[in-house]
């Protein structure tokens, strides 16, 4: 049975929108490989709490660990047929402030929001292939931004990382079809600890939005619940921000 079990690994899932994208998949009946850089103790809690699931630590910043992270997944159940690239880090630089964005930030984000996703793909492409051979496609969902589809964002470093990571989803989704289908989310705000103290944007998004709030976790969850489960879609940027972007 478990050997049989569909595999899912979600990097940065022990808060916030991984934990809620590493609930749903739990929901949806995968085994989950849940990640972080440092809260182990948590990261090891919700793995006994979910049940069919495992935790890994990794720091995506170091190439080793990326490594040892996609091997340990895929050694968790002898197979990985699902891939959530969720973690990455922000830095917050006024737009206008162009020396404040320093060469040490940009490489500092690039590092973890675009050459990591790019490297946890490489390591799983067999695996992923090997999946593929069942007939289901095997299924890759970048985590990035509407800071990578409009010029918004925290800062000029992190909204060029996510526009990187959105260009990187449509090169994969060519270069792995079509055994392995790759996509990407572009949430807005999303209601989280860290956005709450966030009352611009807050009110920007219930004012100004459509749907008249940001989303919650669970939002995003279901519609990257909906993304691994089409066996057909590729190459998609889903932006996810309760219509904001028809304003």
């Amino acid at each position: 049975m478990y050997q049989n079990q569909r595999t899912a690994l979600v990097t940065g899932s022990t808060s916030g929108i991984g934990e809620a994208i590493a609930r749903r998949l739990s929901k949806d009946g995968y085994a989950v490989v849940l990640h972080s850089r440092s809260s182990v103790e948590v990261g090891i809690s919700m793995a006994r709490e979910l049940g069919a699931a495992t935790y890994v630590q990794a720091d995506l910043a170091v190439d080793a660990d990326r490594v040892r992270l996609v091997k340990e997944a895929v050694a968790y159940r002898g197979r990985l047929d699902v891939i959530v690239n969720n973690a990455g880090i922000s830095q917050v630089v006024p737009h206008g402030d162009l020396q404040a964005a320093t060469p040490d930030i940009w490489r500092e984000l690039h590092e973890v929001n675009v050459i990591a996703p790019f490297r946890i793909v490489a390591e799983a492409e067999s695996a992923l292939r090997a999946s593929a051979s069942e007939g289901f496609p095997a299924c890759v969902v970048n985590v990035s931004s509407h800071a990578g589809v409009r010029p918004k964002g925290a800062s000029i470093p992190y909204a060029a990382t996510k526009a990187a990571l959105n260009h990187v989803t449509r090169l994969l989704a060519l270069s792995l079809a079509p055994d392995i289908r790759v996509n990407a989310i572009a949430p807005g705000l999303v209601d989280t600890p860290l956005t709450a103290s966030w009352t611009q944007a807050q009110e920007l998004w219930r004012e100004g939005a459509p749907m008249r709030r940001a989303a919650r976790p669970e939002d995003i969850a279901q519609a990257v619940s909906l993304l691994i489960e089409s066996n057909y879609l590729t190459g998609e940027i889903l932006l996810s921000d309760g219509g904001l972007n028809l304003t």
